[in-house]
């Protein structure tokens, strides 16, 4: 006999994954097992709290209370792995800073469990904490915890020179967006082969499509400018990338992969809405 309780099917409608990419990650990922466990062992006590109303009062509250324990023990459980794999892949030794991996995983985990991540496995970090002459773009395989671009990327020409300090999410500002990405279809235009993305933080990258804030090669990004001109050339906003890369790069990360931009005192966490879902 099934059961049917409504809190069961609700418990349950939760920990089911709808599409067959969760539900990899459900076998292949710990921390879906960490809060499985944790609703699980709550159900009987759920259900006996249905006999009386003092006691669904009680329950109803101890439930509450179990949800935020769960949400605690979740990101724990997430900060625990990006640890790892930022251990595991040696991302300290290619100036990776551990703040912004463990934002990048926790957005990048949270984007996986909605399930609206078309290139699983593959997570793009610009860390804007790091000078333009600085390889400061990552792009990873996370299902094969390795490195596959390592290089200069550049930042909007009004939000800094060698640094980026400035960001702005309005059209027109020439400033770079920091947040979380989804990456689009490439094409070819002014800038050559080139890469849409979709910004999904409100107030923060919303308007990145609108600005045609694009990844794209470009002659400026390279260590031949910085030596003739002292700094690195700058964007209108777009992520760009040496020439010789961008094709590669962007024939991996394309479809719908995860780009993250990192400013350690800039990037507002309190507001994102990836990382707060």
């Amino acid at each position: 006999m099934k059961l049917q309780h409504p809190l069961f099917i609700k418990i349950h409608s939760v920990l089911n994954p709808v599409k067959s990419k969760t539900l990899h990650l459900f076998k292949n990922n710990p921390v879906y097992f960490a809060v499985a466990a944790l609703f699980f062992l709550q159900i009987p006590i759920l259900i006996a709290g249905n006999r009386t109303a003092s006691s669904r009062y009680v329950s109803a509250a101890y439930a509450k209370s179990m949800l935020s324990s769960a949400a605690k023990s979740l990101n724990e459980v997430i900060l625990e792995k990006a640890d790892s794999l930022y251990n595991s892949i040696h991302l300290a030794d290619l100036g990776l800073g551990e703040e912004a991996f463990q934002l990048a995983y926790k957005g990048y985990y949270k984007l996986m469990e909605k399930g609206v991540v078309g290139r699983t496995g593959i997570l793009t970090i610009a860390d804007f904490s790091k000078s333009s002459s600085e390889k400061r773009l990552y792009v990873i395989d996370m299902d094969r915890q390795t490195i596959l671009f390592n290089t200069l990327v550049a930042h909007g020409r009004n939000s800094g020179l060698n640094y980026a300090n400035d960001f702005s999410n309005q059209p027109e500002s020439y400033k770079s967006s920091l947040g979380f990405y989804l990456t689009m279809n490439p094409y070819t235009g002014d800038n050559g082969y080139s890469l849409r993305l979709k910004g999904l933080e409100y107030g923060i990258n919303h308007k990145a499509f609108e600005r045609a804030i694009v990844m794209h090669g470009s002659d400026y990004v390279s260590k031949s400018f910085e030596r003739m001109n002292g700094f690195l050339g700058r964007s209108y906003g777009c992520p760009a990338v040496p020439v010789q890369f961008a094709q590669s790069i962007i024939e991996t990360i394309k479809d719908g992969s995860v780009l993250f931009i990192y400013h350690p005192a800039k990037y507002p966490t309190n507001r994102s809405t990836v990382l707060n879902s």
